[in-house]
């Protein structure tokens, strides 16, 4: 049995995660959430202070939004639509037909004007664009929402449904690149506040097929990304737990997103996976909170 199962199971056994029979589909115990509410409120605590305008969206997004977003052109492989039932009664009584026998019912269903959202920033962009150029200062947001990536796996810190926690900030190359470095300080500090050793390392994203090699090596060779990484099922492979992305103006040309003088904005964002964060610390201290060392808990609980 591999690290992988074997955490897995291990976290079925205690009650944390429920399994739903879909691999990367998994419900959480009130004890999960606990952690991640506590976990949140120590992101508070480090990034409170910049005044960051706090959005929510719902985990869907529009579907012609997603579609400028150009999210499809790179990752198509991840992204998941919303489909439903638009028949008339003899399509309903086949579609019935079908399911009774096993067939594939999904066919008769059409896709809807919602996508599930792949990241808690895609909402964010044509938002801010339609209030006009950004201020002076530019612009700072604080968002978290449930994303959908389609990568089953028995790996549970590779779920295809989780919360990720955001600061996105808008504005000129230095001041969204200080703030993705003072992010990823921030995150070493708060890790070492509770108690998990990490190592920040240049990523990329999985982009898609041929093309999407030679965009991994630019997104490489220019340090757009980087990663905080933790091992949870491999200590030879860490899990990326936070991600710290430098745009460019990538965002800022698609969305229309302009700087006071109507220059074109730059943007970063800094990401918390959230399930892999509570993932790391049930991983390295144990899947009893009771248990854990008193300074972990006290930098979660007081």
């Amino acid at each position: 049995m591999d690290m992988q199962t074997s955490f897995l199971d291990r976290l079925f056994e205690s009650g944390l995660l429920i399994d739903t029979g879909v691999d990367g589909l998994y419900g959480r115990s009130g004890q999960f959430e606990e952690v991640i509410t506590a976990f949140e409120r120590l992101i508070d605590k480090f990034g409170g202070a910049d005044g960051a305008e706090a959005m929510r969206f719902p985990p869907g997004m529009n579907r012609a939004l997603f579609e400028k977003s150009g999210y499809m052109k790179s990752f198509p492989q991840l992204a998941g639509t919303v489909h439903s039932f638009c028949g008339s009664e003899l399509d309903h009584m086949n579609l019935l037909q079908c399911m009774e026998v096993g067939d594939d019912w999904t066919k008769g269903q059409e896709a809807t004007d919602i996508v599930l959202t792949p990241a808690a920033c895609y909402p964010l962009y044509p938002t801010i664009a339609k209030r006009g150029n950004l201020p002076a200062k530019g612009g700072l947001f604080d968002l978290q929402s449930y994303c959908f990536r389609h990568e089953p796996s028995k790996d549970p810190a590779r779920q295809q449904l989780f919360r990720m926690r955001e600061y996105v900030c808008m504005g000129t190359e230095s001041h969204v690149t200080d703030f993705r470095q003072r992010w990823m300080d921030r995150g070493v500090e708060m890790m070492k506040q509770v108690g998990l050793q990490v190592v920040i390392d240049v990523a990329n994203d999985p982009f898609f097929g041929r093309a999407g090699k030679m965009m991994v090596n630019n997104q490489r060779d220019q340090n757009l990304k980087f990663e905080l990484l933790i091992p949870i099922t491999s200590t030879a492979n860490p899990t990326a737990c936070m991600s710290f992305n430098y745009h460019q103006d990538s965002f800022g040309q698609k969305w229309d997103l302009n700087l006071e003088d109507g220059s074109v904005a730059h943007t970063a964002c800094v990401g918390f996976g959230l399930e892999r964060i509570a993932l790391a610390l049930f991983h390295h201290h144990g899947l009893d909170v009771k248990e854990w060392p008193a300074n972990v808990r006290k930098a979660l609980w007081g």
